[in-house]
């Protein structure tokens, strides 16, 4: 934990709290491969009643510098008067003989998904528990937390993402409880109209500024230096003394009676995370003040730049160099490519002055030569953003579209061909680019094509190519990772995000898949036909966001966009007033900005794709976006062949 800089990494804000705690809940000996040891996270609502959820109000947040038990100030004086009156010459004193995280609790929160059902019944002799007892409501799930005093648990990661755990999709039968009501799906707040929006609400709970500026309180209780000794006899954060790290040595029970039964104890009394730090744990750093954008300058460019004149962009990417400057990465429709410089300053006002500079290579006549792709595409294929993708190191432009069916990659610092990827059996049409954060060293790599296939590939960032393994010698002996079949029809547009494990492809006549990057076919997506919607039989854009979501845009009619969850239902569609040719999305996946011929750039909510923000028209239409490295700024090329900058302040998610 000493070693790591992920605490610093989360003070700065540059990891959210949900990825913070998995790291703490990783390093403590936490693992979704253990029941009895799985990850735990904080209630951090209390308010599951009303119809609205105010995330700006602090009283609907959880008091997290309390555990659980002290939550109720009555109930809490039963335990502490517990504490107090304990006498055992073995079992050292504790507040509580339950614990906040149990195989059983696990189990109950996730008891409506496989393979948790099985388990419980493994658990259970092969029955379910009693239906009054059954995870059906989370107003209820609150309360008994607050009020029983064998329940003081915590909650899980699957709250923060899996909607799937609230519906009993597989039909299973737990009765009816005691007030006569058939258990069936968990009933949800209030607030929440649906699985997914709760989840959506809930993750945004735990993102928010109040649980960021609490969340060190809570660490200090769960892994830092309130979990044991005196600060957690202050704190009323005592447990079983057998929950805890090294209260016993099993190895050295030797009678195998007693130690079956230590084990069962431990089993069902639950453990308590390794402690990772006994220093109380620093606070996350306030948010940084958001540039001041006045009424006035909030929907016209602040900066702009002509990268080739009259020569549309087909293609931006951001790669950051420091806090303040990047390089944007541009790619025309002439083959011409760009390291332009992108920065910003405060000036002496305190008002942030952006500023483009022009790739200075493009100003001489031996800088142009070194920044074109010198293999023409197919006359057949409109370069797009379809076409192209840039390493993560930017060292690397990889391009689809070729009359000999191949991937091709070029070194950005020459334009020189450094290897040709041959796998499909027509031209490769699109191309899709996702950072492989598990695996580290690699890159997952998708090509589609007009020979109704996705391939899946790996990227090598240590052999800077595409390989068959991390360790292939060969440049040019690259095999697809994986085969993606399902398509009749040529593949127009994929999108892969290695984080969530998906590729989604469209094919010609507006069949869209979801795959596993292994290949398995996991959902078949189309719009639902409604009144006035056009067919939508003519994808042209996809994006995955990270919360595995999936945006898709077609060109049907004036335009269509629809969003798809994770588990393929339709969360929204919408009829657009004139066509969309280029789409990109935020880090966190709340928002989407959508650009084309109506030469105007408009800010949507992912979940229900509302207009949130519309900057004033452009000077041509807009064919490429991309956001900057921090997201204050969304860039977006034209067909003019200037990039345009404007300010962007993600407007809150109702």
């Amino acid at each position: 934990f000493s070693r790591s800089n992920m605490t610093q990494r989360w003070q700065r804000r540059e990891i959210s709290n949900f990825e913070y705690l998995m790291f703490l809940n990783t390093i403590s000996g936490r693992t979704y491969n253990d029941l009895n040891q799985y990850p735990v996270f904080p209630w951090v609502l209390s308010n599951y009643h009303c119809k609205h959820l105010d995330l700006s109000d602090p009283g609907n947040f959880r008091d997290l510098s309390k555990p659980v038990g002290c939550l109720n100030a009555v109930r809490l004086e039963k335990f502490e008067e517990r504490y107090e009156m304990w006498e055992d010459d073995v079992i050292p004193k504790f507040h509580y003989g339950t614990h906040y995280s149990t195989a059983a609790f696990t189990m109950s929160w996730l008891i409506r998904v496989e393979p948790f059902a099985t388990y419980f019944l493994q658990l259970q002799s092969g029955k379910f528990d009693m239906p009054g007892r059954t995870f059906a409501s989370l107003s209820n799930a609150w309360l008994n937390c607050l009020e029983d005093t064998s329940d003081v648990k915590e909650l899980i990661p699957e709250l923060f993402y899996l909607p799937d755990m609230f519906t009993n999709s597989n039909k299973f039968e737990f009765g009816v409880d005691n007030d006569g009501v058939n258990v069936d799906d968990v009933a949800l707040p209030p607030w929440a109209s649906s699985p997914e929006e709760f989840i959506r609400l809930h993750s945004q709970a735990l993102e928010s500024d109040y649980v960021s500026a609490s969340l060190h309180h809570w660490i200090d209780l769960i892994f830092g230096f309130k979990q044991r000794g005196e600060e957690a006899v202050k704190a009323a954060n005592t447990f079983y003394y057998l929950t805890y790290e090294g209260s016993v040595q099993l190895n050295q029970v030797e009678d195998p009676v007693r130690r079956k039964a230590i084990q069962q104890q431990i089993q069902n009394f639950g453990q308590t995370p390794s402690q990772v730090t006994t220093e109380p744990h620093p606070s996350r750093n306030a948010p940084k003040p958001k540039y001041p954008l006045p009424i006035n300058n909030t929907t016209t460019p602040v900066a702009a730049v002509c990268i080739t004149p009259d020569v549309p962009i087909a293609y931006l990417m951001v790669h950051p160099l420091s806090s303040s400057t990047s390089l944007v990465t541009s790619i025309s429709c002439n083959q011409m490519f760009a390291m332009n410089r992108w920065s910003v300053a405060i000036n002496s006002l305190s008002v942030p002055e952006a500023l483009l500079e022009l790739d200075p290579e493009l100003n001489t006549k031996t800088g142009v030569r070194y920044r074109r792709l010198g293999e023409p595409l197919d006359q057949s294929i409109t370069p797009s953003s379809n076409c192209y993708t840039v390493t993560e190191d930017r060292r690397h432009i990889i391009a689809a579209g070729y009359w000999d069916y191949s991937l091709k990659c070029f070194a950005t610092d020459s334009s020189r061909l450094v290897q040709s990827v041959f796998g499909h059996r027509d031209l490769v049409t699109c191309i899709g680019y996702s950072p492989d954060t598990v695996a580290g060293n690699r890159a997952i790599i998708v090509s589609g094509s007009r020979d109704a296939t996705v391939l899946v590939w790996h990227w090598s960032n240590s052999l800077q190519r595409i390989v068959s393994s991390d360790h292939d010698p060969g440049a040019d002996s690259a095999s697809p990772q994986a085969i993606l079949t399902g398509h009749e029809l040529a593949i127009v547009c994929v999108a892969v995000n290695a984080d969530v494990g998906k590729v989604v492809s469209c094919s010609q006549g507006g069949r869209c898949l979801v795959h596993t990057t292994g290949g398995e076919v996991l959902h078949s997506l189309r719009p639902k036909a409604v009144r006035g919607l056009p067919p939508c039989t003519k994808a042209h854009h996809v994006k995955i966001t990270s919360q595995g979501h999936v945006l898709l845009l077609y060109a049907d009619g004036s335009g269509v966009l629809a969003a798809f969850g994770n588990r393929g239902e339709q969360m929204a569609c919408k009829m657009l007033v004139e066509q969309a040719l280029a789409v990109t999305v935020s880090q966190d996946g709340s928002h989407l900005i959508l650009g084309g011929i109506s030469r105007t750039v408009e800010v949507r909510r992912c979940h229900d794709l509302a207009v949130v923000l519309t900057y004033s028209r452009t000077e041509s239409s807009v064919r490429a976006l991309v956001t900057s490295a921090d997201e204050k700024f969304v860039l977006a090329g034209l067909a003019s062949g200037s990039i345009v900058a404007f300010p962007l302040e993600w407007p809150h998610s109702d």
